[in-house]
């Protein structure tokens, strides 16, 4: 039996805003300029929270995380994250993975891409494998290019959890049969 899947997309963008140390996937980047939001102003994760929310029906991040509640103000957004993957689990769904692609002429990610899928991974409940973070530039075209800010795309892939019940009136979750070959 085949779980049913779905597939949201999330795009954020920030400006640069200086007086802060910019954080992107949970990771942080001594010396360069943070990015200007109401939490930690987390692009890369961000996306990702849409793309998790919005796979699972649940409309958008500004939708479950205000921007004008004072909850979320200077919030860890990989704890969002987390919240996040808790609603979708609670509407019935699991992440199966999470592409994203950030996009910005400086700080070069690719050092710490790891690092951030790692983080990633942990807030939503997946293999690091599972999470595949890159970036691009803009080739200097447009408010990326001129360096006011970053922007991300982000895919994830959720899997539909079957709750069955089993001979003693138990229930189990049932996460379909891509994770059921791997055990």
């Amino acid at each position: 039996m085949t779980a049913e899947t779905r597939v949201g997309i999330g795009y954020d963008s920030h400006r640069f805003a200086g007086a802060r140390t910019l954080v992107l996937g949970g990771v942080t980047f001594p010396g360069e300029p943070g990015l200007a939001g109401h939490s930690d102003a987390d692009v890369l994760t961000h996306a990702v929270i849409d793309a998790v929310i919005g796979a699972a029906g649940l409309g958008d991040i500004g939708r479950q995380f205000p921007d004008d509640d004072p909850r979320f103000a200077d919030a860890d957004s990989i704890a969002l994250l987390g919240q996040a993957v808790s609603l979708a689990v609670e509407a019935g769904w699991r992440v199966v993975n999470v592409d994203a692609t950030v996009i910005c002429e400086r700080p070069r990610l690719a050092p710490q891409a790891a690092q951030m899928a790692e983080r990633l991974g942990d807030a939503l409940n997946v293999d690091q494998d599972r999470v595949n973070v890159k970036a691009t530039t803009n080739e200097g075209m447009g408010f990326i290019g001129r360096g006011e800010g970053i922007a991300t795309f982000a895919v994830a892939m959720l899997e539909q959890i079957r709750r069955t019940r089993d001979s003693a009136g138990g229930s189990h979750d049932f996460r379909g049969a891509s994770e059921a070959s791997e055990l």
